[in-house]
Formats: structure tokens, C-alpha cells, sequence
């Protein structure tokens, strides 16, 4: 019995084979671009991997997944799930939001697939936090459910950016002029890093470079300017406040996990950032929180193990 998964992004479309949770092999991938579709895409990689007609497909991808129509919001990709399921000739195709997938994959991910960032050991069977900072910020949480790990995806990087010092509150100020609405994302992303960059310079009276995420990230982690270290320490500590506020929410004991392409990038200087001390640092839940366990997730293919965990489970 072939099961297929892919991870569906605005650029590329990684698939796979699984043989159950955190198992998958023949990982391909191809430009969204050079195909019609998702099917069409899947097809050329039968094709290309000379394995048998799959039974189970599960598609995790980047845009939100409600009803049978699926329409992308960074490529024309538009197709019915039906429809696909049709021509694919399967038993199931499954399409879930490709977040949904990262965070379904969590409770899977063995040690070698995540560092851990303070904290105690999980508490098996609680609920598990998961965000990602990444083009945007994405927010879930898994709970345990008859045993199964459901996942509750949601929209929480929208959420009021908060502030806990005076140096924040005037970041606030100067985006807020600028965007009206601040949300968590607009902090705690890579457009989070150039906005604080460009806010903090505009505090201190700095000149403001032209300076893409990536090379404020680089000069910071280097100590080339100063500007830039002060950015990321922000960037650090915010994102700390954050995820101690989601362990808040539903008493994630089960761990907070920290996926997305920008933070496994720098993990050493997480590590000595003030991103734990913020973590911690809720008033009368300061013990709480100081038990609760943060992992980055250093797996390479989280959406694509997601996938083959939502098959596995339905």
C-alpha cells in the first residue's frame, strides 16, 4: 500500500513516500510553476520514482484549507479536492494547512529533530504550543485526543504585539504610525526584523540602511553593528514573551515548539539571548512557565512528517 505526501509552498512542492509517523523516503522536489497542478505534479513524481499507485495522498499547503475548493495565495494553483481525488484515482486525499502540518508533526519529532531551550522534561499526554517565525508567524496548538494528537490551528500571530519595556513601546509607536495595527507578526518575522531595525534607528536618530532580514541577522550575529545586535536581541526577547504567553494558554506542558526557516538559523545566539528570561518572566506564573520545556525544530521536512502523521492517524 503507496502513501504519498507533499508540502505545498508558494515556490516549490516537496513530496514524499511514508511507511507511517516520522517515516518517509523518496523526498522529490519540483517548481510549482513548471506543473498545471497538484496532481499533474504528483504524477511526474510516480513518474520520476517509479513507485506504485498510491491509496492515500495528504497535501499540506501554504494557504488556508476550507470546504473543497482550495485556492492559493501565492500561486494560481486552484483545484476541488474531489476533483483531484478523482483523477489521482486514491481511496483519500486529505489537504491541510501547511502550519497544521508542522505542528501535527511535533509530538513525533525524535531528539535528534530538536534542541531544547530550558525547561524540564514534557509532561506526557498535555497539550503542545507550536509557532514558527518565518514570512509570517504561525500559531497552533496539539492537544491529545483519545489517542491521537488533534490538531487546533488558528491565526495567532495577528494578535496586539504587547510590550514590557519602555524601548518596545516606543517600537509600538513608531509602527503603529506607520501600519496602524500591530500585530505579534509584524515583530516576530523576517519583515519583523527590518521593521525593528528601522524603528529602533529611527529612535536612536541612526542612519537607516537598506538592509535585507538575512544581513541584519548576519552583522548581529558577527557584532559588525550594533544597531543590528540590539535588533536581534528584540527580536530574541519578543519572541520569548510570545511563547510563554501560548504555554499560558492552554498550560502546554507538553513543550512549546519554535519551528519556521529563520530561527534555526542562529540557535546558539537564542541561546544566550534574553529570549528564556522572557519566556519565564509572567508575574505570579513565573514557576509555571520556568517547567515548561522550549524546542527548536532542527528537522528539515517538518510539513512533510505532519502529513504522514494526519495520514497515519486517520
Amino acid at each position: 500500500m503507496t502513501k504519498i505526501v507533499a508540502d505545498i509552498g508558494g515556490t516549490n512542492m516537496r513530496i514524499a513516500q511514508t511507511h507511517g509517523v516520522n517515516n518517509i523516503s523518496e523526498i522529490r522536489k519540483y517548481k510549482v510553476t513548471d506543473y498545471a497542478s497538484p496532481v499533474a505534479t504528483i504524477q511526474a513524481y510516480l513518474n520520476d520514482t517509479g513507485c506504485a499507485q498510491p491509496t492515500h495522498v495528504c497535501l499540506a499547503i501554504a494557504c488556508p484549507v476550507s470546504g473543497d475548493q482550495i485556492t492559493m495565495t501565492n500561486h494560481s494553483w486552484s483545484f476541488s479536492i474531489k476533483e483531484s481525488q478523482k483523477e489521482l484515482g486514491v481511496e483519500a486525499l486529505h489537504v491541510i494547512n501547511d502550519f497544521t502540518a508542522i505542528a501535527l508533526s511535533v509530538p513525533f519529532l525524535a531528539d535528534d529533530q530538536k534542541v531544547q531551550l530550558g525547561g524540564e522534561t514534557v509532561v506526557s499526554g498535555k497539550p503542545i504550543a507550536v509557532y514558527g517565525a518565518g514570512t509570517g508567524l504561525g500559531v497552533a496548538h496539539v492537544v491529545p485526543v483519545s489517542g491521537k494528537w488533534i490538531p487546533l490551528p488558528g491565526e495567532g500571530g495577528h494578535v496586539d504585539f504587547a510590550t514590557n519595556n519602555d524601548e518596545e513601546a516606543q517600537v509600538l509607536k513608531f509602527l503603529a504610525n506607520e501600519l496602524g495595527h500591530v500585530s505579534a507578526e509584524r515583530i516576530i518575522s523576517g519583515q519583523g526584523i527590518a521593521n525593528i531595525y528601522r524603528a529602533l534607528a529611527h529612535i536612536n536618530d541612526a542612519e537607516i540602511k537598506a538592509l535585507e532580514p538575512s544581513e541584519i541577522t548576519e552583522k548581529a550575529i558577527k557584532g559588525e553593528c550594533k544597531l543590528c545586535k540590539r535588533t536581534l536581541d528584540m527580536f530574541c526577547e519578543t519572541m520569548g514573551s510570545f511563547g510563554g504567553n501560548l504555554a499560558l494558554n492552554l498550560l502546554t506542558q507538553g513543550g512549546v515548539y519554535i519551528a519556521g526557516g529563520i530561527v534555526p538559523r542562529f540557535i546558539d545566539y537564542v541561546k544566550q539571548s534574553g529570549f528564556r528570561q522572557r519566556f519565564e518572566s509572567k508575574g505570579r506564573f513565573e514557576k509555571l512557565n520556568k517547567s515548561i520545556p522550549v524546542y527548536i525544530v532542527t528537522e528539515e521536512q517538518p510539513g512533510l512528517l505532519g502529513a504522514a502523521a494526519y495520514i497515519a492517524q486517520n
